[in-house]
Formats: structure tokens, sequence, C-alpha cells
């Protein structure tokens, strides 16, 4: 991995920032790598997870990233240009400049939840900012990450693109190599230690993470229709997605219909279960254990759980990996599933009788990716927005804040630092470089050097005296108000 982190290198400083078609053919090789192998990706994710179906993977990995990656290949060129600065002085001979450059090689570790998209736009991104890229995908979808491996070589040099598999030993060493930034995707308490690893090298990160997103149904929100939507979020992924609604918060009042509709809805959803090709598995063991042992704990710590399983079906199913829609409610915060983001087809619901308990509640936890507002847009959700903290926040339906393809997206906190998609993914991987050149009869900073004359010693005291005055008018101005 080092060698061909050095041969990327060498390779980026030998030929310089790429022009605008070099980057947009790196784009399209890229783009076509996925559409010309789309069904042998979509084969591949099917067998890493069990069952995943075609539809599913085709909308979430392929259909869903083209519109964010068109986007960013038709504003390359524009995002591209060197910003002026300081137009007016230009003509007497100072000209000062910011030049978007490329970082140099960008390090891109994937997650097993989506391995095909969370690799493939970060890649499109440092691809438009003029990077070389090399990947690590994930080794718990090992199919997909061995046909990503095996077809890139297809479409790239390893001098523009390289990919990486292995286990979590491979994972531990590819973060701690020396690139000029590193992208990753996953959860928190990996992320720590991604940061770490990339700390002992000063390279920069970006950590695309997850949370507990939270849910508000407004007192006056359609309830039968925001159960429905809601319900139907969670089962995305079979509830594998870092986006999912996790715990939703319901006026009182209001609780029983909202459970009614969520419960209709699920059955309508998946008549059968375990036979259902549409019914996505638990991706391993591991994960089908622990959102089993949530589920669990919360039940032995008193907590009502629901499991909306078809009456002929024995379900969790650990064969087919499969756990049914669960509601749970009553849960305090003894209960690992207060704190512990599910991952899985479970729904959290709670009761509010005022507003502000519900945000007293969020606020009082780590910031989440997404925060989730059912209602119109009235003075309570600007309230909602206004008083919370999170990545990005939906209203009236699942993951909206990802809809518009130049919309950044990112989390805050512990659910992530920095972001992507749009000119925010150009932005992360670009160094902004000024650039200023003084063809003057004299120097502008050369005062800064001893001897200091009486003028200026004057003028310094003359700017002193205008910028407090300035300042205080400003101050009494703001006083009178």
């Amino acid at each position: 991995m080092r060698a061909s982190l050095e041969q990327q290198r060498r390779s980026f400083m030998a030929e310089g920032p790429p022009s605008v078609a070099v980057r947009h053919n790196r784009i399209d090789r890229l783009l076509a790598l996925v559409l010309d192998n789309t069904d042998g990706f979509v084969d591949a994710m099917a067998a890493d997870y069990g069952t995943r179906s075609r539809a599913a993977s085709l909308f979430t990995e392929v259909v869903g990233m083209i519109s964010v990656i068109e986007h960013t290949r038709s504003h390359v060129a524009k995002w591209m240009r060197p910003t002026k600065l300081i137009r007016a002085t230009q003509l007497c001979g100072l000209r000062a400049e910011v030049q978007p450059c490329p970082l140099g090689v960008v390090g891109i570790i994937g997650p097993w939840n989506f391995p095909l998209n969370l690799v493939v736009l970060p890649a499109s991104a440092a691809f438009a900012a003029g990077n070389r890229v090399m990947i690590k995908m994930s080794e718990i979808t090992s199919h997909t990450a061995e046909l990503m491996k095996s077809t890139a070589p297809n479409y790239f040099d390893p001098t523009e693109l390289d990919v990486v598999t292995g286990g979590p030993d491979i994972a531990a060493a590819f973060a701690s190599l020396p690139f000029d930034h590193l992208f990753f995707t996953g959860s928190p308490s990996v992320g720590a230690l991604v940061q770490q690893a990339a700390a002992q090298n000063l390279v920069p990160v970006t950590l695309e993470l997850g949370g507990k997103n939270p849910v508000v149904v407004a007192p006056n929100a359609n309830i039968g229709r925001s159960a429905a939507r809601i319900a139907r979020a969670r089962m995305v992924n079979g509830g594998q997605v870092c986006v999912c609604p996790d715990y939703v918060f319901v006026p009182d009042d209001k609780m029983e219909e909202f459970v009614a509709v969520a419960r209709q809805t699920l059955r309508g959803m998946f008549p059968n279960i375990v036979t259902n090709d549409d019914y996505c598995s638990s991706v391993n063991q591991t994960n089908f254990e622990r959102v089993v042992g949530l589920i669990e704990d919360a039940r032995v710590k008193g907590a009502t759980v629901e499991t909306v399983a078809p009456e002929a079906e024995s379900l969790p199913d650990r064969a087919s990996r499969k756990v049914a829609p669960t509601i749970v409610r009553d849960i305090d915060d003894r209960m690992k599933i207060a704190d512990e983001e599910i991952f899985g087809p479970v729904l959290a619901v709670k009761g509010y009788s005022q507003l502000a308990d519900a945000v007293d509640y969020i606020n009082q936890r780590p910031a989440p990716l997404v925060a989730y507002w059912y209602g119109p847009d009235d003075d309570d959700f600007r309230a909602f927005v206004r008083n919370t903290r999170s990545g990005g926040v939906a209203r009236n339906d699942f993951a909206a804040q990802m809809i518009p393809s130049a919309a950044p997206f990112g989390g805050v906190g512990r659910s992530g630092m920095g972001a992507y998609h749009g000119k925010a993914g150009f932005d992360t991987f670009s160094h902004y470089r000024t650039v200023v050149g003084n063809d003057l009869p004299f120097s502008i900073t050369g005062t800064a050097a001893p001897p200091f004359r009486k003028p200026l010693r004057l003028g310094a005291n003359a700017a002193l005296r205008v910028a407090r005055m300035r300042v205080h008018h400003r101050l009494k101005a703001a006083s009178r108000r």
C-alpha cells in the first residue's frame, strides 16, 4: 500500500494539477466502471447480504448517485477558476488571487452498508478536485470488494485509482498511511480510531459517521401519513442506513394512532419475510445478534416490544439473518437501545406532551446526522431547526436533505466532520492557495522592518484612533436599539 501511495504521489507531482479534460475523463471512467458492471455489483451485494433486493441495490447504490456525480462533473471548470482579489489594484501592479489546488493522494475507507455508492461518490469528488485516489473496501462485503478490485484496472492506471481489500489489520495500516487527505464512512467508534491513526501523520480527515437520528411528529401533523412514511423509511436496507429514523417523538394523545398506522404499514409491506427477496437481511451474524440483543435488553428492562411478523413465521430467523420489523415503546436510559444506534428494522417510539421536552431530549444527546420533522413548515418547525443541532434536517420525507445534488452532506459533532456532495466535495479535496504578486516600485510590507520612522508611528496611531471611534460608534448604536 505504501508503494502504491508513493507511486501515485510521484505521478501526481510529475504531471501537476490535471486539466478540466483529464478530470472529466476520470469522472467518466469512474461512472463507466459502475454502469458497465452494474449487474455484477448487484449480484455481489446480494451475495454479501444473503438477501438484498436487486431493485433496492440499483436505486440506492447506482441510480441515486448518478445525479450527484453529473452535477459535480458539470461544475468542475467553474470551481477550478481562481478567485481574483483586490481587483482595483491590478492596474497599479498589485495582483492577488486564490487558486483551488488538488491535495495530492486521497485515501477513502468505505463502509459495508452501501459498499459501492459510498466509495464512488467521494472518489468522484476527489477526481473533480484533481487528486489521485486509493480506496479501502469493506471486508464485510467481500464479494463487492473483490469485484471492485478486479474491475478497477480495466478503467484506471493504478497511479490514478488503486483499490485495496483485506481485513481490519489492512484497514488499520491503510488509515496510518501519510495521505494528503483521508475520507472515512462508518461508525463513530471506528471513526475515532481512524482519526487517531491519521493524526500520527497530521493527515486531515473527513468523517461521515452515524448517530441516533431523531424524528419529531408535530402536534398538527397528519398522523397517518407521517406514521406510514416513517415506518417505510425505517425499513430501507433493513434499517442499515446512517440516515434512517432511529427514534420518534409522537404527541401523547396521538401515540396509539401512530403505532396502529405504523403496524398496518409494516404488515402491508411484508406479508412474508423469511422467503421475501425484498426483505434485506442483516449483513452478517454479528450485526444480526447485536440487533436481537438490543431488542431483548429493552424487553427485559421493561420496554413494550411489538414484533410485526407474519403469523406463520418464526422470527428472528438466524438462518436468513432476518429480524422482523419491531416497534419498541417505554424506553428509558437503562436500556442499550436508548444510546446505541440501532442499524436494524427497529423503531423506537416515545410520547411527548410539550415540544420543548422533545427538543431538550434531543439536545442532551450527541448531534445526529439528520433530524426529522413531520408536520407543516410553521413557527414550530423553524424553532426546531433553530434550537437543535444536526448534520442536516429533513421535513416530511426520508433523507430529503440529500435530494438536491448541490447540497452538502455531512455530520456535526459525533455524527461526523466535514462534508461532500456538490461543491462541498470539491472544497473538501482542494487546498485554496493564495498567490499575490507586487510589481509596484516600493514594498508594501517593508514598513514592518526597522528602522521605524516617525511617519510610520504617526500613521499607526491615526489608524488606531479611527478604528476605536468606528467600533465604539457601532456599540453605542447597538445599545440604543
